[in-house]
């Protein structure tokens, strides 16, 4: 990655102006903040796309950064975190089930349709959770029609999430029984979702901080959008906030993660206290 100089000592492949340009073109696209301080990690990441393309020269990939879209969606797949697994922060699940999903059909028809969001996706263990939560918690669940999206910026984890095959690590916290119930028998370390579950969530790409991609979706009853946020600036913060706000039915509910706080972000989401999570609600 680091190329010597006369002196034996090693000098950066990538330059302050180049890294500098490579984390405004990833800022602008994504929302997340890298600087300086993430030198080692941007590098190795860029000499991951360069060996890959055979490049040489960082100027020759900057140039085709700039010049075909292609490469800068695998730029921003390289960078996206994807830590995720089944039943992760189940407590929000148990408020879905027990206290949100309630309150959201309240003044509704059975068979009328119920839309949960579940952004960032990544490979698909938060759409796929809740879908089997609901079904193991949720009595009511087959009296609406519910519909579950799972959306993500990073085109690679959105095509393992529609494949759904899952090692033991994303596995640990599921129960052996509705492992069984709900995945084929372990093939090469993995095991996959069950058709019937598979096709229960829909999968789409979305990037956050573009209202014009955001809108591709209609409104949702409830949105996941965990563990994201942290990683964005205030003015990202700001732009994504608008947009989950627009993506909410009135009296919608969003989840955060547990270090997050939309009130600090955009005060028109009310916080609302249930016994198993903090929410937040568009009024």
């Amino acid at each position: 990655m680091n190329s010597s100089s006369e002196d034996g000592s090693a000098s950066p492949l990538i330059s302050a102006e180049q890294l500098n340009r490579i984390c405004q073109i990833l800022y602008l696209r994504t929302g997340m903040i890298f600087s300086e301080q993430k030198r080692y990690y941007i590098e190795r990441r860029i000499a991951d796309r360069m060996q890959i393309l055979g490049l040489e020269s960082i100027g020759s990939y900057l140039g085709i950064i700039v010049s075909q879209p292609g490469e800068t969606e695998a730029l921003i797949n390289a960078f996206t975190i994807n830590e995720t697994y089944f039943y992760r922060e189940e407590n929000q699940f148990a408020a879905l089930s027990r206290s949100i999903l309630p309150e959201v059909v309240r003044s509704r028809r059975p068979g009328d349709l119920v839309r949960i969001w579940s952004f960032p996706c990544s490979t698909g263990e938060e759409p796929y959770s809740i879908a089997i939560w609901l079904l193991e918690n949720w009595p009511l669940v087959d009296a609406w029609h519910v519909e579950i999206v799972g959306s993500d910026i990073d085109t690679n984890v959105i095509e393992r999430a529609r494949r759904g095959r899952y090692g033991e690590r994303a596995l640990a916290r599921l129960p052996s029984d509705i492992r069984d119930r709900y995945f084929g028998p372990e093939t090469n370390q993995e095991r996959e979702i069950i058709d019937d579950l598979k096709e229960s969530v829909l999968f789409s790409q979305i990037n956050l901080i573009d209202p014009a991609s955001v809108a591709k979706e209609r409104s949702f009853d409830v949105i996941f959008c965990r563990n994201l946020l942290i990683y964005f600036d205030e003015a990202s913060r700001q732009i994504a906030a608008v947009n989950l706000f627009n993506r909410l039915n009135p009296g919608g509910f969003l989840c955060v993660g547990h270090t997050e706080s939309m009130s600090r972000i955009d005060e028109r989401f009310e916080m609302v206290r249930f016994a198993d999570a903090i929410v937040y609600r568009r009024p």
